[in-house]
């Protein structure tokens, strides 16, 4: 079992699959990167996301994949529903907030906050290459087309 040591400067890898014990909400906090996948294992992947001020995850859908987010710090509008076009469910959330969104439902998390956005995913199964790590949503979105 590794034991993440979440001191100033984390260590920024993909731990998966072996087993990890770790700060999550230093770890989240930590993360300067727009993704960063911590660990990835055969049926569940856990990354750390920063978004930045008025930035967006960008509107998606996983066809075959759940999700858990959880947002840790900041403040964020929260779009979902059954087409891209038409994301009629909105909530407002902040740090402690909690967001599950089940495969094949259209959402979109905008940072509506004045510091960036912290929060970490969950994907079941996993949604990103093992380490797969993006400094910007530029960077995801070059990679992912």
């Amino acid at each position: 079992m590794h034991k993440q040591n979440c001191g100033k400067h984390p260590e920024v890898r993909d731990f998966g699959p072996e087993p990890l014990v770790f700060n999550i909400d230093h770890a989240t906090k930590m993360n300067q990167n727009f993704r960063t996948t911590l660990w990835t294992g055969t049926h569940m992947q856990l990354t750390l996301m920063s978004i930045p001020v008025r930035g967006e995850i960008g509107v998606e859908m996983h066809p075959n994949v759940d999700q858990f987010i959880r947002i840790e710090s900041g403040y964020a509008k929260v779009l979902m529903g059954s087409c891209r076009k038409n994301l009629c469910e909105e909530t407002t959330v902040n740090g402690n907030y909690a967001i599950i969104i089940p495969a094949g439902t259209w959402h979109n998390i905008v940072n509506e906050g004045n510091c960036p956005l912290k929060l970490y995913s969950l994907y079941a199964p996993p949604n990103h290459p093992f380490g797969t790590i993006h400094r910007t949503k530029e960077d995801a979105e070059h990679e992912e087309n």
